[in-house]
């Protein structure tokens, strides 16, 4: 099973939701003293319902029949002692309850998060940022909370309605049969409503997180939106996916809100046989007064919570639906698998070969056609083209944020996928065009590149990204917050933040994705003197749409329409006068007289 089955393991069967059930009981394990306390305080708590029901037959009796006096102060002392021992069992029982589920809750969305940094770029590609926080977070606090909560609920009800059986037959069991067929016949409607909600409820979620998505934009793209006038669009666009949501909620209103009515009625019918029959069994002396009235308060407590458990029922689904797409989160595979053998890569020797390299975003969609290559250790290799041809995607495939769909990349001769991925990555620095910046200070993002880094380091790596003097003219120095996504720098700021990251790392292979592209001639010379700092003695790829900053690599691949179109120096590509690099130098240069 892949990331590609995903969408799949959303619909989950309903057998199979009681086995993600069973499965979340693992999660309890660590808390089982405290999860077994709550239901222990929770019983008792339910089962003092059936004692205050039962106490009522000796208060008719003895005060509202017979008028004995000392049974006027006793028995009413008596129901309000056990309410507040009820009260106070139950207060234990919901604190401890909520503990454990906020427990369980912070388990499973640090094993989640765990997973979800394990997937490969392509998950990514395909889930928007709504996706992502109502999987694996919402999903979360509806599946413990919820399930819980539902699971305290239960046995709350059932150990009551226990209880509440017993003092039924104790008072009249030909009663007390009429009311169990009524409560079991009660829950008939509940089979027939399941099946029918579980598409609704699926396109509700898939509706929230695209809501999720819409927030997330305008506040990532908010300067987007305000300079191309987009605040009615995107008002718009709410508003259709908040109709889209109101529809899919009324239409699960629809289908579940005739369920309490009716089990309401189905009960109704029960209690007034019930108080038929029992009236009748008064009056021919058959049972007491007592009796009576302690059976209809028993009955009472056994029906009331039915009159809720329509929308008690939409909850529970919900947070059953809500384990089920865990569950298919937990069991998916990642595709970039690390096999069992793998060897731990300890620095580049000799080369990096790229061997018939091919690889598909989507199936019969070709990217890379056949790329084959190699780069020596301490080569700087550029990698040029037009947009499109398959340069990022290239670079990519080396830490392995992707696959190849087929070919092999090798370091020092042995196949990347037999390197560890933590070892293989540790021996790349990564600088991209757009680089992310972590919510934090100047420092936090340095050391993004070596965790344990000293003093000394951190001074070495702001030396080579050419930081010194912009740290300087800061109040806070390198400790000044950057803002989220490093907001408050300017481009060459962020640049060369990004640069220490990865001179601090020192990695022997460097990768500079279009790394001063987005930048102006000025700031782009002081990010390029960073750059060549950091690329001393380095094994380097350098994908570049400007030419004049990769005049002086070892080897230039041109790579259109993703094959590898021309390799060599930028000495020996110019001499091709009908050749691919030599046509783009024209276009940005200008020149009319060739070397």
């Amino acid at each position: 099973m892949n990331l590609r089955n995903l969408e799949i393991l959303e619909n989950v069967t309903h057998s199979r939701t009681i086995v993600c059930l069973g499965q979340m009981l693992r999660y309890i394990r660590p808390y089982k003293s405290r999860a077994i306390l709550a239901i222990i305080f929770c019983c008792i708590s339910s089962s003092m319902d059936a004692l205050i029901a039962w106490s009522l037959k000796a208060y008719t009796d003895f005060v509202i029949v017979d008028k004995v006096i000392y049974a006027v102060w006793i028995v009413p002392l008596v129901i309000v002692t056990f309410a507040v021992v009820q009260g106070t069992l139950s207060y234990f029982a919901t604190y401890l309850n909520a503990w454990v589920s906020w427990k369980i809750s912070n388990d499973m969305k640090s094993k989640l998060y765990e997973k979800l940094l394990t997937f490969p770029a392509s998950y990514f590609d395909n889930c928007n940022s709504g996706d992502v926080i109502f999987r694996f977070n919402r999903d979360v606090d509806a599946a413990s909370n919820g399930v819980l909560a539902k699971l305290k609920t239960a046995v709350s009800r059932t150990t009551s309605s226990m209880a509440l059986i017993c003092v039924l037959m104790c008072n009249s069991w030909k009663l007390a049969i009429i009311a169990i067929i009524t409560f079991g016949a009660s829950f008939i409607p509940i089979s027939k409503i399941r099946k029918k909600m579980q598409d609704a409820m699926d396109k509700t979620v898939a509706a929230d997180s695209k809501l999720l998505s819409i927030y997330h934009e305008s506040y990532v793209g908010n300067k987007t939106v305000a300079a191309y006038n987009l605040a009615k669009y995107q008002a718009e666009k709410l508003r259709n996916v908040l109709t889209n949501v109101f529809r899919l909620n009324m239409k699960i209103t629809q289908k579940s809100s005739w369920l309490s009515p009716t089990m309401h009625v189905i009960v109704a019918i029960g209690a007034g046989i019930s108080i038929a029959y029992g009236s009748h069994l008064i009056v021919t002396h058959q049972i007491t007064s007592g009796n009576f009235v302690s059976f209809i308060v028993a009955l009472v407590a056994l029906y009331n919570p039915i009159k809720n458990i329509g929308s008690s029922f939409k909850e529970f689904r919900s947070s059953l639906m809500a384990i089920g797409r865990i569950r298919g989160i937990l069991s998916a595979n990642s595709t970039l698998k690390e096999r069992g053998n793998a060897q731990v890569l300890d620095g580049l020797r000799s080369d990096i070969t790229f061997d018939d390299v091919r690889f598909e975003y989507k199936t019969g969609f070709p990217v890379l056609k056949g790329v084959s290559m190699s780069v020596k250790k301490g080569e700087t290799i550029a990698i040029v083209g037009s947009s499109g041809g398959g340069k990022t995607t290239l670079v990519n495939l080396l830490p392995r944020l992707y696959d190849a769909t087929s070919g092999s990349i090798s370091i020092d001769g042995v196949n990347i996928k037999n390197y560890t991925l933590t070892s293989l990555r540790a021996n790349i620095a990564v600088v991209f065009q757009d680089d992310f910046l972590f919510t934090g200070t100047i420092r936090d993002n340095i050391v993004v590149g070596k965790h344990n880094a000293t003093d000394d380091d951190i001074l070495k790596a702001v030396k080579i990204a050419n930081l010194e003097e912009f740290i300087s003219s800061l109040s806070d120095g390198i400790d000044t917050e950057v803002g989220e996504r490093g907001v408050l720098l300017s481009g060459g700021q962020k640049q060369r933040i990004s640069i220490a990251r990865a001179a601090i790392k020192d990695a022997p292979i460097i990768i500079l994705d279009e790394a001063t592209s987005a930048l102006d001639n000025q700031l782009e010379s002081a990010v390029q003197n960073a750059l060549d700092n950091v690329m001393t003695d380095k094994t380097v790829f350098i994908i570049a749409h400007r030419l004049s900053t990769i005049l002086c690599a070892d080897k230039i691949a041109v790579i259109n329409d993703g094959m590898l179109a021309e390799l060599g120096s930028h000495d020996e590509l110019m001499r091709a006068r009908d050749g691919k690099y030599r046509a783009l130098y024209d276009m940005q240069f200008k020149e009319d007289n060739w070397p």
